[in-house]
């Protein structure tokens, strides 16, 4: 582990072997350098560091108790021992516990063989009888379109709160009553489908086992397939075949677009779609409006519209922008708004016997299907939206070999995206691919440089000015919602001023969405998982020949042949909507 020269070290010993390590960490850490894995259930690095779980438990020569790990900070001549007896025993214990009011079915749960607890378990010899007793009984909160809540699965390790106070600074659920009685719920017993909950999924991504997953709509999706009657399309957001991988045992950071295709084609869809030509298409409708804005003194900053969990906020939180956002679809939204319109009367199709399903990164999607102003045809845009987890189980479940699959392609005519809308998988990404577009628009030429570097990067809030011509556009680009609340309040009080901003709800944006695969928490500390699947992205755009979206062919197609140009009357119809003030509840 690389420190600068500055950094204080201290001299301690773990298991007998002596290391420097800087001062101030913690025991965790240190051991980390050392290559001791520690184990923990509700520790998850900079969000929930509490010392709850004790399952981290080790001895420090000259402590009369085992001290948690996690929290425990490391001193000059300090000794730990993280494999003792005595430690074991306690953690034995500590599972025994904790299974000791878990419901314990585990063979139909959803995230058998990929929950933290079942593995420690394993590694520990737990019985799962050793503890018995009474146990409380809760019923599902099964309220939203997006996530469903069973509290007899929680283990109190509030991974789940902190991601909603801590990381997105909502703060929807928390620690309910106390002792035996305690449990994760919303102020006052409220179901989750009452509170401003955006539907993030920071939680479910957060929690070590299934007391928290999205609400399953793959028998929706199969019972479509099988039905005779409907024509039935999927369409991939971009940063699905950038970590669908990891479902299938490839690193993250592995783009697998290839296999994704071949698997989802084998599923039995009628058409594999690439939902980057909606991302193209978006940028088309959301550039001319900027441009529009800009022009004709609109509303300023232009906020753009492609993350629904953002959308949601907005209206709960910040209601006074809801005019400051684009009218624009989302790329799902776009989608399946071209299929049931341009799509379906080209191919002589009813809108309502095609079926639309999108695979997305994101719960908050679940509740964008539903959404009124989302049904151009006069049916839903999209009949189904399904997370990375969904199809991957889907794809398992179908016996599916994934990682023996040669690499297929989308389907035309809708199977063309650029290098722009590949890239919006990622924070800065929407920003970066609009000002490709409207640069070129507004110098009349190409640019030499496609790459907007200050807009890059997982940093939680970027900003960069830009001189285009005779103008200077100053834009702003922020991922999750703490980070959006502290920009939006800078723009509210004239500290700072923008023309065009991006907000993604999930930090690090759509990579980092609360339906892409989980990883626990062990991977989660150790490696930028954001940065990671974003890199796939940037390099796909990178060796793509086809890096702006306005030359995507597909979407030049659709222009020519339906919506006539960028921003007309029946692209408006068609591909955008409009928003409410819901306020804090």
């Amino acid at each position: 582990m690389e420190k600068s020269a500055a950094t204080e070290m201290v001299n301690i010993k773990i298991n007998g072997r002596e290391y420097a390590v800087p001062s101030g960490i913690t025991i965790l850490e240190a051991a980390r350098i050392a290559g001791i894995e520690i184990p923990t259930l509700c520790y998850l690095k900079d969000i929930n560091e509490i010392g709850a779980c004790r399952i981290c438990l080790v001895e420090v020569k000259g402590s009369r108790s085992m001290c948690a790990a996690c929290v425990y900070p490391v001193s000059e001549g300090m000794e730990v021992f993280t494999n003792t007896p005595r430690v074991r025993a306690a953690r034995k214990m500590n599972l025994e516990l904790l299974l000791s009011i878990h419901k314990k079915n585990c063979l139909s749960c959803i995230r058998n063989t990929s929950c933290e607890l079942q593995t420690l378990c394993n590694e520990y010899g737990v019985d799962d009888e050793y503890f018995s007793g009474e146990n409380r009984e809760y019923q599902l909160d099964e309220s939203t379109p997006f996530i469903v809540r069973d509290n007899n699965k929680c283990i109190l390790c509030r991974r789940c709160t902190a991601a909603c106070s801590n990381l997105q600074e909502i703060g929807v659920i928390g620690a309910e009553d106390r002792g035996f009685d305690t449990h994760i719920g919303s102020p006052f017993e409220m179901k989750l489908a009452e509170t401003s909950c955006v539907g993030c999924g920071q939680c479910v991504v957060a929690c070590p086992v299934g007391a928290l997953y999205e609400k399953d709509d793959t028998q929706r999706v199969l019972d479509a397939i099988d039905d005779p009657n409907k024509y039935v399309v999927i369409s991939a957001a971009p940063s699905v075949r950038a970590t669908i991988g990891e479902c299938f045992g490839y690193p993250p950071g592995t783009d697998v677009e290839g296999k994704m295709v071949a698997a989802m084609k084998r599923l039995g869809f009628d058409g594999v779609y690439n939902l980057n030509f909606a991302a193209d298409l978006t940028i088309m409708e959301e550039g001319t409006e900027l441009l529009h804005r800009l022009e004709n003194g609109g509303k300023l900053p232009l906020i753009t519209s492609c993350s629904p969990g953002w959308i949601k906020y907005c209206e709960h939180y910040f209601p006074e922008f809801v005019d400051n956002l684009s009218t624009c679809k989302s790329p799902q939204q776009m989608f399946g708004a071209v299929i049931k319109t341009y799509f379906a009367e080209k191919n002589g199709i009813a809108p309502e016997d095609i079926f639309v399903v999108s695979c997305i990164p994101c719960t908050a999607k679940k509740f964008e299907i539903g959404r009124d102003g989302q049904s151009a045809a006069g049916v839903p845009d999209v009949d189904a939206a399904i997370t990375t987890r969904e199809l991957a189980r889907m794809i398992k479940s179908a016996g599916i070999n994934f990682r023996e699959l040669p690499d297929e392609e989308f389907d035309e005519p809708f199977g063309i995206g650029s290098g722009a809308g590949a890239i919006f998988g990622a924070t800065g990404g929407v920003m970066e691919a609009a000002l490709r577009t409207v640069a070129e628009i507004l110098l009349g030429e190409k640019l030499e440089k496609l790459d907007f570097y200050d807009v890059r990067g997982t940093d939680g809030i970027k900003r960069a000015t830009y001189k285009i011509g005779d103008r200077t556009i100053r834009v702003a680009a922020a991922s999750g919602t703490a980070n959006a609340k502290r920009l939006l309040r800078a723009i509210e009080s004239g500290e700072e001023s923008y023309e065009f901003v991006e907000i993604m709800c999930c930090p690090g944006g759509c990579v980092n969405g609360g339906g892409q695969p989980t990883q626990p928490a062990s991977v989660r500390n150790k490696l930028d998982l954001p940065a990671l699947r974003a890199s796939v992205l940037y390099k796909a755009d990178s060796e793509m020949d086809l890096r702006r979206s306005h030359e995507n062919s597909a979407v030049k197609r659709v222009y020519d042949e339906y919506f006539g140009e960028p921003g007309s009357h029946r692209a408006h119809e068609v591909l955008h909507t409009f928003y409410v003030k819901r306020g804090i509840y």
